[in-house]
């Protein structure tokens, strides 16, 4: 069964830092691409950033050189460092995996339970 378990969320002022942590179990990690997606109220789920097995990095253009995605294979781990935050960065925001042969699409893998993130102005 696979499982994937968030951390890292909270309230932070604009401006602030927080690091979500991913903990994946239930899959052969190496073989996964890994993923940060949020969703906001009354929005549709977006990609924040994305990391192949070979650590290629993808990122929305909303956070590039705002956030870093990485991954430590050695504890079957994602995080997600997200910097110089702002309001409209405010969502769930969700861990996905995916196996490598199927990440044009992240709904064929599994998704974790989200953790909060709250920037206030």
């Amino acid at each position: 069964q696979v499982q994937l378990v968030e951390s890292g969320g909270g309230l932070v002022q604009a401006g602030g830092s927080l690091r979500l942590s991913c903990a994946a179990s239930g899959i052969i990690f190496g073989f996964n691409v890994m993923g940060w997606y949020r969703q906001a109220p009354g929005k549709q789920r977006e990609l924040v950033a994305r990391i192949t097995p070979g650590s290629s990095t993808d990122y929305a253009d909303s956070v590039k050189g705002r956030f870093t995605i990485s991954r430590d294979n050695s504890k079957s781990t994602i995080y997600l460092q997200m910097n110089s935050l702002k309001p409209e960065d405010t969502a769930v925001y969700y861990c996905n995996a995916v196996h490598l042969r199927l990440h044009h699409d992240p709904n064929l893998g599994s998704w974790g339970q989200g953790t909060q993130v709250t920037v206030s102005s």
